[in-house]
């Protein structure tokens, strides 16, 4: 897949077949938008192409609104739509100059002069352009006059899947990763570096590795515990259990915390990169009368994460 981040890049791209959108988490609405592009392509001997933006227009938009996270970092965006085959992205920056851009110059200008686009699959409601007004029927409009075909995913087809990067990050924010792992189709995750904490899980039996998230447009799920899968850096995988919280029980810092226990795992990480896959929530994050209230628990939080990763297993 090659990557551009504006138009002077663009080689030639033979009978461009274009889908134009956010893409945030590449749920599977997205992920069958994709695979209807690459089915055009392979009837025109065209490759395809995603028109996309960064950063989310609604940072440009409502800049007051810092509420909006994103599913996906832009690099995790990348890697997993080259894994869906896409043949080519154009992340192009969005500001409020070009959200000021006609929906006929954005056609003429952007996607028939630089692009030279043959295709364009859309949604049934998709809008774009200042004040959005273009949409469906307005590219149909210009079809004839530019030379290009537009082919329309009907409503049944887009609301058969259900779904929107809105209601998966509602899900993730209520702490309910099976159903954003659904829509996802793939486990919901986030990369960090492990730092130095308080290093008091190595006193109770339990070491944690405390992950610090580099990009802060990146989602946190809800407060709790969690069963998760954690790839290190060298490729190796481990079952573990991951706490979301301030840890009331041993402070009274009010900063939220990323810890995770890796299970059968001896070693360092300081310094190092981690995944950390979400699987199930266990449980809220408890205030506990004492440290052995707080260990006995821990142990029934491994024992729930073993038990749901030997029923996967069976």
């Amino acid at each position: 897949m090659r990557v551009y981040t504006n138009f002077d890049e663009l080689g030639e791209i033979k009978n461009p077949v274009l889908t134009i959108g956010t893409f945030d988490g590449v749920h599977v609405g997205h992920q069958k938008i994709i695979e209807r592009i690459k089915s055009e392509a392979e009837k025109t001997g065209g490759e395809t192409v995603l028109f996309t933006f960064f950063p989310h227009p609604r940072l440009v938009l409502n800049p007051a609104d810092n509420s909006l996270r994103m599913i996906q970092t832009l690099e995790e965006k990348k890697a997993n739509l080259e894994r869906l085959g896409l043949d080519h992205l154009i992340i192009f920056p969005f500001t409020k100059e070009f959200a000021n851009v006609a929906a006929e110059d954005f056609i003429r200008d952007f996607l028939v002069d630089k692009l030279h686009v043959k295709t364009i699959v859309v949604g049934y409601d998709h809008q774009f352009g200042r004040n959005r007004q273009g949409n469906l029927k307005f590219l149909q409009q210009y079809s004839k006059e530019f030379g290009y075909k537009v082919i329309e995913l009907p409503a049944e087809e887009i609301d058969e899947v259900n779904v929107s990067s809105t209601k998966i990050r509602q899900a993730i924010l209520s702490g309910d990763i099976e159903t954003a792992n659904a829509y996802l189709n793939e486990s919901f995750s986030l990369t960090g570096k492990v730092v130095k904490g308080r290093q008091l899980g190595r006193t109770i039996g339990c070491p944690t590795a405390n992950i610090e998230v580099s990009d802060p447009l990146k989602i946190i799920p809800a407060i709790g515990i969690y069963a998760v899968n954690v790839l290190l850096d060298n490729g190796e995988m481990y079952h573990g259990m991951m706490s979301i919280g301030k840890n009331p029980t041993v402070t009274d810092d009010q900063s939220i915390k990323l810890e995770v226990n890796l299970f059968d795992f001896e070693g360092d990480l300081y310094g190092r990169t981690i995944t950390v896959h979400f699987l199930k929530y266990l449980r809220n994050e408890l205030k506990f009368d004492s440290l052995d209230e707080l260990i006995k628990q821990l142990d029934e939080d491994r024992k729930a994460s073993m038990d749901y990763f030997s029923a996967l297993d069976v």
